[in-house]
């Protein structure tokens, strides 16, 4: 008897896909080609398609050097002594920004996040509305988000205002308006939305551990933060990693947030990738397209390795 096709097999499921296959081949990875091969070229306007356009406005790498020499895309000036100070080095412009808000959101949220998930493990009562109550900043939208803390962090009219009301006229908590804290402001807002998400994840892999494990480690008198550092941590690294990806994905793409709290202020001391791409796309496409291709490269480096351990782990798994 003859074997059918594999090219006919389940096809009914290959017919329903066939819709989502052809719109990622034609708008995700055809529009990320068209980015990556534009971002070689001087165009300024839309609509650029033929190649022979590209051929005539073909720069190389000069939008990239362009954009690096952009105070507003990075200004990382040599290491000066400001006044008697120590000598400082300090990093400004969109991509440090960027980097910033990274570093101190990944960092804070997982571990905030991770240290609420095991105060919730321990079956305490009202779980439920624990959860909930943690996990509801997240159901709101960044914009939302950006302007309750835009309001909360207002010198005028926040929580500075509110407490110098109360008697405590020496009280200053005026970031957002300040050129050197206002992405911390930003990490603040950033942070309260995103933690409970974390938790959510981390209590999903805390349920996750047999509870074979738990009681081993009671019966050899291990302290339950030993259990938690030397055993589940490493345990959970499946979760922990898609976690990081997660988050790591989230703040590289940082934009509604900060559009809403500061619109990249005061000046442009807030200002992150994102909007700058967005601001440039109208008045120079080619500039603009060389920092997405910027930023797809920094969300590589974040995905890859990720890719790497799932599959290569179904891999040794087969």
């Amino acid at each position: 008897m003859d074997r059918p096709n594999p090219l006919f097999r389940n096809l009914s499921s290959k017919l329903a896909s066939a819709p989502m296959v052809l719109i990622v081949l034609c708008v995700f990875v055809g529009g990320t080609l068209w980015t990556i091969l534009f971002s070689f070229t001087n165009i300024k306007i839309l609509p650029i398609f033929t190649p022979s356009e590209w051929v005539n406005g073909f720069v190389g790498f000069a939008n990239y050097e362009r954009l690096f020499n952009t105070d507003r895309w990075m200004n990382c000036p040599a290491i000066t002594k400001i006044g008697t100070e120590a000598w400082k080095f300090k990093c400004a412009g969109a991509m440090p920004n960027m980097v910033t808000f990274a570093l101190l959101a990944i960092t804070i949220s997982m571990t905030l996040g991770f240290l609420l998930a095991v105060m919730m493990d321990q079956k305490i009562r009202l779980e439920g509305v624990f959860r909930t109550i943690y996990l509801y900043p997240f159901a709101l939208s960044f914009i939302v988000t950006g302007h309750v803390w835009a309001w909360i962090m207002s010198p005028e009219y926040g929580l500075q205002a509110a407490v110098r009301k109360l008697g405590w006229e020496s009280f200053s908590f005026g970031w957002i308006a300040d050129r050197d804290m206002v992405m911390y402001a930003i990490v603040i807002a950033g942070i309260w939305q995103g933690t409970g998400f974390v938790m959510a994840l981390m209590l999903a892999g805390l349920r996750g551990i047999d509870e074979d494990i738990w009681k081993a480690a009671r019966v050899d008198g291990i302290p339950a933060w030993r259990t938690y550092l030397q055993i589940v941590l490493p345990m959970m690294k499946p979760v922990l990693v898609t976690t990081f990806v997660i988050v790591a994905s989230g703040a590289v793409r940082v934009y509604d947030l900060v559009v809403a709290m500061t619109d990249g202020g005061p000046g442009i001391a807030s200002d992150v990738p994102t909007r700058y791409v967005y601001t440039n796309f109208s008045a120079n496409l080619g500039q603009s397209l060389s920092a997405s291709t910027v930023m797809l490269v920094t969300m590589a480096f974040i995905l890859i390795p990720w890719i790497r351990l799932e599959f290569g782990k179904k891999e040794q798994g087969h």
